[in-house]
């Protein structure tokens, strides 16, 4: 194998190991800081990337080293018409920089179809929960405030959070008043028993966004049966509105997950 040939593979193992370099960090740095879900496994802690990061800038400054090293032998080999390479360079710098923004918007579009895939998974295991469980779904919608509502609803929703491993938690959301004043309550499976205590609604108000206090206002408030998905940075929320006999709760489940699942 003469030098021409060891310069020419060289080269390409240098350049192929520079551009998965830089991908890499490109894709890392726009997952971390959009807080991208994409790929099924996790990514890792920014620590070990880092490391891996770091090990890898090394290995490519090597590969530079032995490609440079090897073109000052072969320079006498080479004797390619410089403006058709110069012409071929400007070509696949453009290709390069123009893979940047396509692969920003491939990650935007993995990080959309796990949020699509998960809305739809949840959705289907909420409706699963409250079919097969019809009895103890109608005993938390005949909502009063009193320890025996309270304590029976948080048993039930220990059976929901069991049923099903994409709730890891579920609570229930019922409207109220307190002092006059319209409020949002929220019950979950945590109740301990003390008979010389007496419930405070103020220990159960849930605390909302704007956004979603205007939600629970139309279903509570405006007979609205809209389903509500909410995913960001990972978590997943789930607001599931259910009526019975003229009464209605919203069930409200939550997921956190590290990574995407666009896969099977």
């Amino acid at each position: 194998m003469n030098n021409k040939t060891l310069v020419k593979i060289s080269n390409i193992i240098g350049i192929a190991s520079i551009l998965l370099l830089v991908y890499w960090v490109f894709i890392f740095i726009s997952i971390t800081v959009f807080g991208l879900k994409v790929f099924r496994e996790n990514l890792t802690e920014s620590f070990y990337l880092s490391i891996v990061g770091i090990l890898a800038l090394m290995f490519g400054a090597l590969i530079i080293n032995i490609m440079f090293n090897l073109t000052r032998i072969a320079e006498n080999h080479n004797q390619n018409n410089n403006q058709e390479s110069k012409q071929a360079s400007k070509k696949l710098g453009v290709l390069f920089i123009l893979s940047f923004p396509v692969i920003f918007v491939l990650l935007f579009g993995g990080d959309y179809l796990s949020s699509q895939k998960k809305e739809k998974m949840l959705i289907n295991s909420a409706k699963s929960i409250i079919d097969e469980n019809t009895e103890k779904s109608n005993q938390i919608v005949a909502y009063s405030f009193d320890k025996k509502w309270v304590k029976n609803t948080a048993d039930i929703l220990k059976i929901y959070s069991k049923t099903d491993i994409n709730f890891p938690d579920v609570s229930v959301i019922v409207a109220d008043t307190l002092d006059n004043s319209k409020v949002f309550l929220g019950f979950n499976t945590f109740f301990h028993e003390n008979d010389t205590i007496a419930l405070d609604k103020k220990d159960y108000i849930e605390e909302l966004s704007k956004e979603e206090r205007d939600y629970l206002s139309k279903i509570f408030y405006k007979n609205s049966d809209e389903i509500r998905f909410n995913a960001n940075d990972g978590k997943y929320q789930l607001f599931y509105p259910y009526s019975k006999n003229g009464k209605k709760i919203v069930l409200y489940f939550t997921d956190y997950q590290r990574y995407g699942k666009i896969g099977s």
